[in-house]
């Protein structure tokens, strides 16, 4: 039987994310109430995976900007390892964005970077206890979405690996640059941007990236 993180701080506590700032910012949070929690760090989606697959997890913060594949296809992947870890995400992207898909793609919950400080230990314990951790805003926002289809937005129709290629799309990327930073091929990133544009209605890449711009799905 798996010990009681709740009430006990040797938690095993893996930080994804590309800024070390944040993960020292992450880790000294996280210590404040659990001062004997041990830490790994990964910085890319391949150093993250292999770290997932080497060893069990009481919890996992995964950023959703992360060089190599995107935080939503690495979320995938650790529900996949293992599916009962808890994981939250913790993005620089505004809730609208990225929180729902993240939730329908089992996270634990979803922060904002900018209130973190405020509310990254009640969403430890939230996630830790085997719960789900959701803000006001974001519990009001799913409250309207009741009876309705959650994904009303029209990048919310996109796979994550469109809608991957969407936001390489946007900022700038050719069909072989994305091909070379997925391990895809031309062809297939083809495919991918075509899906794209039929789904969202959307012809020119001028329009995918005025789209990804008014919807801050890139930074």
């Amino acid at each position: 039987k798996r010990n009681d993180p709740v009430n006990s701080s040797a938690i095993r506590v893996l930080i994804v994310d590309d800024h070390k700032i944040l993960r020292r910012g992450l880790r000294e949070l996280i210590e404040e109430d659990f001062p004997k929690a041990k830490f790994a760090e990964a910085e890319n989606s391949q150093t993250a995976l292999e770290k997932i697959y080497a060893a069990k997890w009481d919890l996992i913060l995964l950023d959703v900007n992360i060089p190599g594949r995107n935080g939503m296809d690495v979320l995938v992947e650790i529900k996949q390892a293992q599916p009962e870890t808890p994981v939250l995400v913790i993005s620089a992207y505004p809730e609208e964005d990225f929180a729902i898909r993240a939730l329908k793609l089992r996270a634990a919950g979803y922060l904002t970077k900018n209130c973190v400080a405020d509310e990254l230990n009640a969403a430890v314990r939230k996630a830790l206890s085997g719960g789900r951790y959701v803000t006001a805003s974001l519990a009001e926002r799913l409250a309207e979405s009741m009876g309705r289809d959650l994904a009303t937005a029209a990048h919310e129709r996109l796979s994550n690996r469109e809608l991957q290629v969407l936001r390489l799309i946007a900022v700038g990327r050719s069909i072989k640059e994305i091909a070379s930073e997925l391990s895809l091929s031309d062809k297939t990133v083809s495919t991918y941007r075509h899906r794209v544009a039929e789904k969202m209605g959307l012809s020119s890449n001028v329009e995918l990236t005025r789209y990804a711009l008014q919807h801050r799905l890139v930074e």
